[in-house]
C-alpha cells in the first residue's frame, strides 16, 4: 500500500491527472500459480496457507485502503484506476476472492468497481467470477475512463460494449504487459478510437512465496513480471514506452482531438457497426 502512495504522489508531482497500476496491484499478482509446484493440487496444505494469508492481505471495499487511496486522489487531484484482490468481509462470497480494479476520481469518490469476468485458466482457483456491474465508463476530470483487466481485452462482446460507452481513455491492467499483450493493447486502441494506458508491474523471484517452491531454480533477482507499460494513441501507435525491465513511471500529454480524427476513418459503435446485421445486448447486474 505504501508502494502505491508513493507512486501516485511522485506521478501527481510531475503533473499527472489520472494514474494507473497493474492488474491486482495490492497485494500483487499471484504469480507463483505459473512459478510455482504443487498449486493444482487437491487440499495441498502449502497453497492453501499462501491463499489464506493473499486472502488477509486482499481489499474490501470499501476499507482501510480504499479510504487512502481516496484521500491521496483528493490531495493530489489525479484520478486513480487501480488492480486489486478483493474480499468480502460479510455475507455471501466471504470466502471468495475477486480480481477487482478500482476508479477513484479527482474529488476521492469510487466511480467503478470492475471485477474480472473470467479469471484465466489457473487464476480460477483463487478468483470468483465478476459481473457486469463495473462494465461501464466513469468521469474522472470531464473525461470518460473504462477499463478492462488482462484477457477480457481477448472478449469480443466486452470490447464491443465498453466502445459502445464512448471510452477516451481505456486502463488496460495486466500483470505484464509481453508481446501478445501489446498486440490486445495497441489492437483495442486502434479498434475502439481511444487512448490506452496499458499498466503492467515488476516483479522479482524473490516475491514468491517461501512454501511453494519454484518449478526451476531461479535467483531471487530474476524479474517473472517485466513491467511493459505504454500509452497508446487512438491510432495504434506508441506515445511513450513500452518500458522493461526496470520501475518506471511513464508520463504522456493526450490529446483528445486526435480520438475525432481518428473516428472519420473507423467508429465500431457508429458507421462501422451495421446494427441492421448485428446486434447485441448486455445482462446488466446490480451488485449488492
Amino acid at each position: 500500500m505504501s508502494s502505491a502512495l508513493a507512486l501516485l504522489k511522485e506521478a501527481a508531482a510531475k503533473g499527472a491527472k489520472v494514474v494507473c497500476f497493474g492488474e491486482t496491484f495490492l497485494p500483487g499478482y499471484p504469480a507463483w500459480l505459473d512459478y510455482c509446484q504443487g498449486v493444482a493440487l487437491w487440499n495441498h496444505t502449502p497453497v492453501k496457507e499462501v491463499f489464506a494469508e493473499l486472502r488477509a492481505n486482499s481489499v474490501l471495499v470499501p476499507g482501510v485502503e480504499t479510504e487512502l487511496l481516496a484521500e491521496a486522489a483528493r490531495e493530489s487531484g489525479a484520478g486513480i484506476v487501480i488492480g486489486i484482490h478483493e474480499r468480502v468481509q460479510d455475507g455471501p462470497g466471504h470466502g471468495t476472492l475477486y480480481n477487482g480494479l478500482l476508479f477513484f476520481n479527482e474529488e476521492g469518490r469510487i466511480v467503478n468497481h470492475h471485477r474480472k469476468l473470467i479469471p484465466t485458466y489457473s487464476e480460477r482457483m483463487i478468483w470468483g467470477q465478476g459481473d457486469s456491474a463495473g462494465l461501464r465508463c466513469a468521469r474522472i476530470h470531464g473525461i470518460n475512463v473504462g477499463g478492462l483487466i488482462c484477457w477480457e481485452h481477448w472478449m469480443p462482446l466486452a470490447r464491443q460494449h465498453m466502445h459502445n460507452l464512448g471510452e477516451q481513455i481505456h486502463i488496460a491492467a495486466w500483470p505484464t504487459v509481453h508481446e501478445m499483450h501489446q498486440v490486445a493493447s495497441r489492437h483495442y486502441a486502434f479498434e475502439g478510437r481511444c487512448f490506452v494506458l496499458a499498466a503492467g508491474q515488476i516483479m522479482k523471484a524473490s516475491a514468491l512465496p517461501p512454501g511453494l517452491p519454484p518449478h526451476a531454480h531461479l535467483d531471487p533477482e530474476t524479474l517473472i513480471e517485466r513491467g511493459g507499460s505504454a500509452i497508446i494513441a487512438p491510432d495504434g501507435r506508441y506515445i511513450a514506452g513500452p518500458i522493461f525491465d526496470q520501475e518506471f513511471i511513464l508520463h504522456a500529454t493526450l490529446d483528445l482531438e486526435e480520438i475525432s480524427r481518428e473516428s472519420m476513418t473507423l467508429d465500431v459503435s457508429g458507421h462501422y457497426s451495421r446494427p441492421d446485421v448485428f446486434q447485441m445486448s448486455v445482462a446488466h447486474s446490480a451488485r449488492k
